[in-house]
């Protein structure tokens, strides 16, 4: 996929969704997502709050999505032959 087409994210080559970012934009969207995950767990640590860890957690990756969803290359199911 050229760069020029402004993809934040491919889609996968096998299967369904997307792959690692290929733009600085998907770079810090991810990076940002990994940091909030990792202070969710830190102020609500799954084993002694698992319902806010997991609700907040729903949140975040449902928001990912909806980034990968808006800036993402449009999927589709990729059989291996495809």
């Amino acid at each position: 996929m050229p760069l020029t087409q402004g993809y934040w994210f491919p889609s996968k080559r096998r299967g369904w969704g997307w792959g690692w970012p290929v733009r600085w934009q998907g770079w810090v969207a991810l990076v940002v997502l990994v940091g909030l995950v990792w202070t969710d767990a830190a102020f609500f640590h799954p084993a002694v709050h698992p319902v806010a860890f997991g609700s907040i957690l729903a949140v975040l990756v449902t928001g990912f999505t909806i980034v990968c969803w808006m800036k993402g290359e449009p999927t589709r199911w990729r059989w291996e032959r495809d």
